[in-house]
């Protein structure tokens, strides 16, 4: 049977909040530790090239970003739900906030305007990918510790209603995108993080869900894992997309990063993005990608 590994390392916010997707969906896991910075071999080898974090695996599936790994989450275990009512998925459109618009004031933030917080080779990591520069980002902290600090103002606003999470009373993938942000500042400890009781009780809610049962794995067992099942998400390309199955296609994020994935196209929606991609140590591997922010052309 496919086992559920998570690609991720510990201080990864968007990696936490999938994290704690897997401890509120009672999925026993293997975790696999990540590099922090590139290279990422053996991460690159089930991916044909894609090296952020959190990857998810089921077998020979591989997931790319926390939209995807929600969604093949929801359909691995559907219940608990990570969309509950009332909010429903529009929980998604939280999500996508807290982890775009809200997300470089909590990173900004938890760094501080001192450059040795990280090492050099952390600050030419996220130069090349994400376009961090240190002698623009740095002294632009101040601004984003401002945002950092609205944004949580408008989560304590949401919450002073008095309800338990943000949809209701269950919690869901919208409370881990907008807690792994305030966790990430008070993870670092370089400026005060104590919010209002009403966020502290939010926040220790969620704390309390954990991240399930899991086995820690190397990445040497996640590609044997993969060589030894054949990919079962089934796919298929949307007609009138410009796209046929089976084509070679690249995938790049729509941001600085200039990792490039190559395969055959095998699904494409509104929603996905599913390539083949076979190596000598994997077998053939089915990478999926959300289809929002990435950039699709043909070889």
């Amino acid at each position: 049977m496919p086992e559920v590994i998570l690609h991720h390392y510990e201080t990864s916010p968007f990696g936490t909040a999938m994290r704690l997707a897997l401890g509120l969906k009672g999925i026993s896991w293997k975790s696999v530790d990540a590099p922090m910075i590139a290279p990422k071999p053996d991460l690159s080898a089930l991916t044909s090239g894609y090296e952020r974090i959190p990857v998810l695996q089921i077998g020979a599936d591989i997931y790319c970003d926390t939209d995807c790994i929600t969604d093949a989450l929801e359909a691995y275990k559907p219940e608990p739900s990570l969309y509950p009512e009332p909010l429903g998925r529009s929980g998604k459109l939280i999500a996508f906030w807290s982890g775009s618009s809200w997300f470089m004031p909590a990173v900004g933030t938890a760094l501080g305007t001192d450059p040795s917080v990280v090492s050099e080779e952390f600050w030419n990591d996220r130069k090349t990918r994400f376009g961090m520069n240190p002698k623009t980002f740095l002294p632009a902290v101040p601004h984003l510790t401002a945002q950092f600090h609205a944004g949580a103002a408008k989560l304590e606003t949401a919450l002073a209603d008095g309800r338990d999470f943000i949809s209701g009373d269950s919690a869901g993938h919208a409370d881990f995108a907008l807690w792994v942000n305030i966790h990430f500042v008070r993870f670092a400890g370089i400026v005060a993080a104590d919010f209002n009781p009403v966020i502290e009780a939010w926040y220790g809610r969620i704390e309390a869900i954990g991240h399930g049962s899991f086995e820690e794995w190397i990445g040497e067992q996640a590609i044997e894992h993969a060589k030894q099942h054949d990919p079962i998400n089934e796919c298929s390309v949307q007609t009138n997309s410009g796209f046929s199955k089976g084509q070679q296609v690249t995938i790049k994020t729509d941001s600085p990063d200039p990792a490039i994935v190559t395969g055959a196209l095998v699904g494409l929606d509104d929603s996905r993005i599913s390539i083949s991609h076979t190596s000598d140590a994997t077998g053939e591997v089915h990478v999926h990608f959300p289809r929002l922010g990435q950039v699709l052309m043909p070889v």
